[in-house]
């Protein structure tokens, strides 16, 4: 497992064993290197060990496209109550950061991603996040296998046909299980809601996720005017 290397504001991930050099000198990672460690490069600056968390996987991992938000990925666990040993069905795989979240609390998770290459990076990922054992990447369109798959505590999508995996919800959960949608535009979630209720799922909602960070400074503090507050959409509903 790769372990985050941290010198001040300097990051980086390496594994036991690699050998790294920057401007502030050669590094060579032991084989035995232990999270606490602290690490010297051969001009002496200091390196910390320190194991992967959730928000590092957000950091490190190789991106293959725009991943899921920390703030979103907290709301999924949150409102679908996503816990060990769980079986959990996820569609637009893309960099992978909510599968690996799931994996590293314990769920066995299935994943779907359409894009052969995005798919082999997110492999990669779980290899990272150290959840290949819990987490399967699938390549392919999870519409072409609805029919042969079922019995889930949990459902996330984020993806544009995710109205017509919603329409199987009744068969792809288990009673009392879990949705969760993201989608950054308002009219796909429309008929998402849409969709959820025609089937029959319960307690539908939907959260515009809106976040603003605060600044303090000599003058006071206030929300920061700077980033986007704002990056999707997020419905939530259950199978009764």
């Amino acid at each position: 497992m790769a372990y985050l290397f941290v010198h001040e504001d300097r990051e980086y991930l390496l594994d036991p064993g690699e050998r790294f050099e920057s401007d502030l000198g050669i590094l060579e990672v032991p084989e035995d290197v232990e999270p606490g460690d602290v690490v010297e490069t051969h001009l002496g600056t200091g390196f910390t060990v320190r194991r992967l968390r959730g928000p590092d996987l957000f950091t490190h991992l190789e991106r293959t496209g725009a991943p899921m938000m920390p703030r979103d990925v907290g709301l999924v666990v949150g409102k679908t109550g996503v816990a060990a040993a769980d079986r959990v069905l996820d569609a637009g795989t893309g960099t992978g950061i909510l599968s690996a979240y799931m994996g590293r609390i314990g769920a066995d998770v299935v994943t779907y991603e359409r894009d052969p290459d995005f798919a082999e990076v997110a492999r990669q990922n779980m290899e990272i996040a150290g959840v290949a054992d819990s987490v399967e990447v699938r390549t392919g369109d999870i519409t072409d296998d609805l029919d042969d798959l079922s019995g889930f505590d949990v459902l996330t999508l984020d993806t544009e046909d995710a109205p017509t995996v919603v329409e199987r919800t009744p068969t792809l959960l288990d009673r009392g299980g879990s949705l969760a949608v993201y989608s950054p535009f308002v009219e796909n979630t429309r008929e998402v809601v849409e969709t959820a209720s025609e089937v029959g799922l319960e307690g539908i909602e939907t959260l515009d996720t809106i976040q603003r960070e605060m600044d303090f400074d000599d003058r006071g503090s206030r929300p920061s005017t700077g980033g986007v507050g704002h990056t999707g959409y997020l419905t939530f509903a259950r199978r009764p």
